[in-house]
């Protein structure tokens, strides 16, 4: 039976959130379409750009991404607390980055998408819409709203059609606790590693994974080209440093791993990049292997079971279903909902090895 969105999607509290889309067509959202042979390559990147967009305009967190051929996968956490703190004309701006109003009439004048002050001020002008732009402005809902019309509506004009692009509304998983935040994020980061699509994850261009990866090695070797800057040819320098600056600023659409706004203590970019690395490897083998000294620490302070993690992984999707942590997490949530249960409790018994997580139950 269908179980009703709000049911899953907290109304007036932010959460952590795997949102997943599908393509309803044919044809593909992105790769090669194998029926026509025609590459959709290029909507990768109007994908992942989007989604810088939103992030830096809405109190939406972007955690992880992955763009796939027909899909495209992210977690997301809706922070109400940081749009409260905006003022009404950071509202009114943000808003207005989104949805650029039209000006001219296309007649006497050309149409032309823009940002005016009157535009601010209208809005600015009345305090109830203003707050509820403000609510809109953490939605998930909106959010996912602004990302998929967006792509639906480019992808229909490019193929000069009309008509549903996207399967359905989003499918939306809730995260529950720290734990599952992890085994989430490493889902969606290994999708094409899993789907034998790719090798490693330096292969895996249009993740988080790939763009926290190429970051490192931006930063490191933005270190080193500091020293050797008087000893390059410029063009050389110039051509480095654009390269660098372009991997740095992919990356800051992510969530830093290491920072205060971290989605847990217990991991950093330098341990889920391990795990990650670890959990990969083991995937492709399809066979679980002994867990590394690196990575079992960390997993077991989340009390997650370390000989179980790469199955639960693999199987994340069967594992976890509407709510994914750990059993006593999703019967919380249950009674939350006013409900006597959620499917997955039984299997989620598998994956950690104790009730409860560091960090409080939802309320």
């Amino acid at each position: 039976m269908a179980v009703a969105r709000k049911t899953v999607v907290l109304k007036d509290e932010g959460g952590v959130y795997h949102c997943v889309t599908r393509c309803v067509r044919r044809a593909f959202l992105c790769g090669e379409d194998y029926a026509t042979g025609k590459s959709y390559d290029h909507r990768k990147e109007w994908i992942r750009s989007r989604l810088d967009k939103l992030s830096r305009a809405f109190g939406v967190d972007v955690l992880a991404y992955s763009v796939m051929s027909n899909h495209l996968h992210a977690v997301l956490r809706t922070r109400p607390e940081v749009s409260a703190g905006w003022t009404d004309e950071q509202v009114a701006r943000r808003w207005l980055s989104v949805y650029t109003p039209k000006h001219g009439d296309g007649v006497h004048t050309d149409i032309e998408y823009k940002v005016t002050e009157a535009d601010v001020s209208a809005i600015m002008e009345e305090p109830a819409r203003v707050e509820e732009l403000r609510g809109r402005l953490w939605n998930l809902s909106w959010f996912m709203k602004a990302l998929n019309e967006h792509i639906a509506r480019r992808a229909n004009k490019e193929d000069g059609c009309t008509g549903h692009f996207w399967e359905s509304r989003f499918k939306c998983q809730r995260l529950l606790d720290d734990g599952a935040v992890l085994a989430c994020m490493c889902y969606v980061d290994l999708n094409p590693v899993r789907a034998q699509v790719a090798e490693s994850l330096e292969d895996s261009d249009f993740t988080s994974a790939y763009d926290r990866i190429m970051a490192r090695k931006a930063a490191s070797r933005k270190q080193l080209l500091e020293l050797e800057a008087q000893q390059m040819d410029q063009n050389i320098l110039k051509q480095e440093q654009t390269a660098i600056a372009y991997r740095l600023e992919r990356v800051s659409m992510l969530v830093d791993l290491d920072g205060t706004e971290a989605p847990s203590p217990y991991w950093g970019t330098t341990q889920y990049l391990q795990i990650l690395d670890w959990t990969g490897r083991h995937l492709q083998k399809d066979k679980p292997g002994v867990i590394s000294d690196e990575i079992r620490p960390v997993l077991e302070s989340l009390e997650l079971d370390a000989d179980e993690w790469v199955e639960s992984v693999r199987k994340y999707r069967k594992r976890f279903r509407l709510m994914a942590g750990t059993s006593a997490h999703i019967r919380a949530a249950a009674a939350h909902a006013g409900r006597a249960w959620f499917k997955g409790c039984r299997s989620c018994e598998a994956v950690f090895r104790k009730r409860d997580l560091p960090g409080p139950a939802p309320a």
